[in-house]
């Protein structure tokens, strides 16, 4: 089977190898332009581009797909299927009703939920036991398009969203493979989604990274977790910027104000009050330095206790 080949982030590298080296042929590979970089600003090839760069497949980085502007590559190489793994762009209906098998997406949560762009970072953030990837027939709907195949795996809970990311990313890409077999063979099965059930995961900001040390341990080591390892939960130390890349919860009743440093030295480490119980954090960045072990950091430098955080 022909396949073109549509995405961007690294999630969707995983993808794209496995189909190359299945039996199936990829005519080409679509992903977003590239983009400056760093302090430079030279422009880097995305990590699709980068990746099909490597397997000598040709690459289209087209800047719009509106107005048919991509009905040339299409008709030139005929793709059987188009398959899209966290590419970034709404494809417009012209792409979606082309290919003989039609468009689909291998998305990283059980559908219906978290349907949108952060799907693995909300259902860390949001506490949640187990998550999967689902592959769908894809729609003009953000995420709403008929499921294929379902695959479920369980949260660690110490795990975090890229640890996550990692995970399904093979996940998807085993499901992938199974998915275009099954297209082929003529016995893909065929589900609607529940609207009823949808939940949305938009976009993960920087500023919802800020530590909310009214919330209890638990939902603070979510967002720890969730936010690791970009943009990386952060609170202020004295009007600095420090950066949380790891905590512990520490379950009981703790005599402090919400933000509190209860203890901060290098035998017992940095522990936090929250508005219920308290955290250890195991991992901490202050600006210009590096992600470090808290009691290695409280080694050579000092935080005050009883200080409130955030303040």
């Amino acid at each position: 089977m022909k396949i073109l080949f549509m995405g961007t982030s690294d999630y969707a590298v995983v993808c794209l190898e496995a189909l190359a080296k299945s039996a199936h042929e990829v005519v080409s590979v679509v992903s977003q332009p590239d983009k400056p970089k760093n302090r430079g600003h030279k422009l880097a090839p995305t990590p699709v581009h980068a990746a099909a760069d490597a397997l000598g497949l040709l690459v289209h980085q087209p800047t719009t797909l509106k107005d048919e502007a991509f009905l040339p590559v299409l008709e030139a190489e005929q793709p059987d299927l188009i398959v899209v793994v966290a590419y970034g762009r709404i494809l417009p209906a012209y792409i979606l009703e082309f290919p003989k098998y039609g468009c689909i997406n291998v998305h990283g949560s059980l559908l219906p939920k978290y349907r949108g762009a952060a799907p693995i970072q909300r259902a860390v953030l949001n506490g949640e036991k187990m998550t999967g990837v689902t592959t769908m027939y894809m729609d003009v709907g953000l995420d709403t398009g008929d499921m294929i195949l379902k695959k479920e795996t369980a949260i660690g809970e110490d795990e975090t969203s890229e640890e996550l990311f990692e995970r399904l990313a093979v996940l998807g890409a085993e499901t992938l493979l199974e998915t275009v077999d099954l297209i082929e063979k003529g016995v893909a099965p065929r589900e609607k989604q529940d609207d009823t059930q949808s939940t949305y995961a938009a976009m993960i900001d920087k500023a919802q990274a800020e530590i909310d040390w009214t919330c209890s341990a638990a939902e603070i080591k979510n967002l720890v977790r969730g936010m690791n390892s970009w943009p990386l939960a952060y609170t202020y130390y004295k009007g600095s910027r420090m950066k949380i890349g790891s905590v512990s919860v520490l379950d009981g009743d703790f005599a402090g104000k919400p933000g509190q440093v209860l203890y901060a030295n290098r035998t017992d480490g940095l522990c936090i009050c929250c508005g219920s119980g308290a955290v250890l954090a195991k991992t901490v960045q202050f600006e210009g330095k590096k992600m470090m072990d808290a009691k290695s950091y409280l080694l050579g430098n000092s935080i005050e206790e009883n200080v409130i955080l955030g303040e």
